[in-house]
């Protein structure tokens, strides 16, 4: 019988592999955005968005380091990306600019959500470090809506 212990350690390991499938899908969205965002501030919004991926981007080594140290595998292609990740892809390159920066935020708000859900588990399985982490991470991307969320007034 596994003890609570065990059991907050596999929910880290699982939340953990979640979070990193949520970076890597964000990254990626942010990115698209960046690159297809159009109109009359489409040099605030292009840099904006590339700031954040770049953020969201520098923390996708560190997730996945932080569940190699607890002893189990990463995600390990872009179809476990998506088997894990609740940030829903986006194909449309023609999206208004309010339309992008909501979808961004909201998908911001989701691994906010994830971060926040994470640290009992953390703290349970006696995971000091990612626990630390967890409240940095946490900062970057409340930080993150917080931005997208003042850019559309």
């Amino acid at each position: 019988m596994a003890n609570s212990g065990d059991n907050s350690k596999t929910a880290l390991i699982e939340g953990l592999n979640g979070l990193l499938a949520d970076h890597m899908a964000l990254y990626f969205k942010t990115k698209n955005f960046h690159w297809h965002v159009t109109g009359p501030r489409f040099r605030d919004l292009h840099l904006l968005f590339d700031e954040q991926a770049i953020e969201i981007r520098d923390q996708i080594d560190a997730i996945g380091e932080r569940v190699r140290k607890n002893g189990a595998p990463t995600l390990t292609s872009i179809a476990s990306v998506a088997k894990h990740t609740q940030i829903a892809d986006q194909d449309d390159t023609s999206l208004e600019p309010d339309a992008m920066v909501r979808e961004l935020r909201d998908d911001n708000q989701k691994v906010v959500d994830r971060l926040k859900s994470l640290k009992e588990h953390a703290e349970k399985a006696g995971d000091n470090a990612t626990d630390g982490l967890l409240d940095d991470w946490t900062d970057m991307a409340e930080e993150r809506v917080w931005f997208l969320s003042s850019t559309l007034g």
